[in-house]
């Protein structure tokens, strides 16, 4: 099982947040390249079961390496993970993971259009299989929309120059190249954070907006929650603001009674039980892994178990 050039982040905490049972049946919905897979793989007896799940198609074609029997990959958006998992005969499950955001590979590979710091085409689609790329839309996207997403998405304070630039570019000819946006944001933006691109933002913004990813995430946390048996665990990774406010905001709602008004004639005992049980702080990587890849150094998990009805 290889796990080609990603470095899976959190990885002892987040499988040992899962509390694998020898004969569970897991889910890994961001499969990557199996670092996480891999682990919880490890802690899994003959009988237990791993379901992993990708949109990228480069990435379920890693999987189909891996030999074995416990282990199964399909294809497809986690928004869609309980029609996915229908189709396997899983029903209830003792644990969920989810790994949100971009993967190694994914930046590493100029042709996939994640990053700026090589030029290539702007692609952006994790799933490459289907849908716009980021050229197509900012080629018809009007400027509202555009100032609207970068705002939004990258909470970039310079979004209406931005917007107003990619505009009056592509009046010029088309914006496709990672470097060509880039180049773009750059000249629009007044004044630049110290040891920060100037770019990522605004690219951060439109990869968010091309794989729906904040909709998708908000489409699959309630799905997680009706599959998970009880004292089943949910496993989230973070790796921005926006994610983790909704991760967090669910989470909480989740792990709270009923809300009454004061003073109402209501035995506690009487109240609705929570469905999820929070377990645990935020955790965030320690330095060592932080300087071992940088790329963690955003990252938050949260866990939460399922109650008994």
């Amino acid at each position: 099982m290889s796990g080609g050039s990603h470095t899976a982040v959190l990885p002892q905490q987040a499988v040992d947040g899962l509390n694998v049972r020898a004969d569970g049946i897991y889910v890994d919905c961001t499969y990557g390249r199996g670092g996480h897979s891999r682990l919880i793989l490890s802690r899994l007896g003959a009988a237990g079961r791993l379901v992993a799940l990708d949109r990228d198609p480069a990435a379920v074609a890693a999987a189909k390496e891996v030999g074995d029997g416990r282990f199964s990959i399909m294809h497809g958006t986690f928004s869609r993970l309980g029609a996915l998992l229908a189709r396997t005969g899983v029903g209830r499950v003792d644990g969920i993971l989810l790994d949100l955001g971009v993967s190694s590979p994914q930046l590493d590979d100029p042709q996939r259009g994640f990053s700026f710091r090589s030029d290539a085409p702007l692609d952006m689609r994790m799933d490459t299989s289907g849908g716009i790329t980021a050229a197509q839309w900012l080629a018809r996207a009007g400027e509202r929309e555009l100032r609207e997403v970068i705002r939004t998405y990258g909470e970039e304070r310079f979004a209406k120059q931005i917007a107003a630039a990619i505009v009056a570019a592509r009046a010029r000819g088309p914006v496709d190249s990672t470097r060509q946006l880039a180049a773009l944001v750059a000249e629009a933006i007044p004044a630049r954070e110290p040891r920060q691109e100037p770019a990522t933002r605004t690219f951060q913004a439109v990869r968010i907006h091309i794989n729906q990813e904040l909709e998708e995430l908000s489409l699959v946390l309630p799905q997680c929650v009706e599959l998970l048996a009880p004292a089943g665990r949910l496993v989230v990774i973070s790796f921005h603001s926006l994610e983790d406010r909704i991760v967090k905001r669910f989470l909480r709602d989740l792990a709270r009674a009923d809300r009454l008004p004061p003073r109402l004639p209501v035995r506690a005992r009487d109240l609705a039980r929570p469905q999820l049980r929070l377990v645990g702080r935020a955790v965030r990587p320690a330095a060592a892994e932080v300087a071992a890849n940088p790329r963690a150094r955003s990252a938050v998990m949260r866990i939460a178990e399922k109650q008994a009805a």
